[in-house]
């Protein structure tokens, strides 16, 4: 099915392209909501998973925590920080014929995979240094 592109999935895309820092849908909705303020809530939504599913953006998601979407739809890794929940792009290569080396125990055909590392941003920490540096 062919699936017209509107206005409305213009602006997410486009908010989504623009905020390029892993927004969630409720970030994605405050941007586009600003300059278009009849934009409901569930639009922005729908159009955010219309967009992944098209492979338009790259829809993450995050154990323990809300969705985030990626302007970036090739195959790299992430980073969640414990503190705040952020995610952020890993810089490494990713193993190109991953799925082929699981061991498939269970009879899956693997489509595609989402790795997420935790960890402690550096805003966290520099906050964490500060905090526990005045309790002394």
């Amino acid at each position: 099915m062919i699936r017209r592109t509107t206005i409305q999935n213009e602006l997410v895309l486009d908010a989504v392209k623009q905020l390029q820092n892993h927004p969630t849908a409720d970030e994605v909705y405050e941007l586009v909501q600003a300059t278009h303020p009849n934009i409901s809530k569930g639009t922005v939504y729908r159009n955010l998973n219309r967009l992944a599913e098209e492979g338009k953006i790259r829809k993450i998601e995050i154990p323990d925590g809300p969705d985030r979407f990626d302007h970036d739809c090739t195959n790299h890794y992430h980073v969640r920080c414990c503190k705040c929940g952020r995610a952020f792009d890993v810089d490494m290569e990713t193993v190109s014929d991953l799925t082929q080396k699981v061991k498939n125990t269970h009879g899956f055909e693997f489509l595609d995979y989402d790795i997420i590392f935790k960890g402690i941003c550096p805003d966290c920490r520099k906050n964490d240094a500060y905090t526990h540096g005045n309790e002394r």
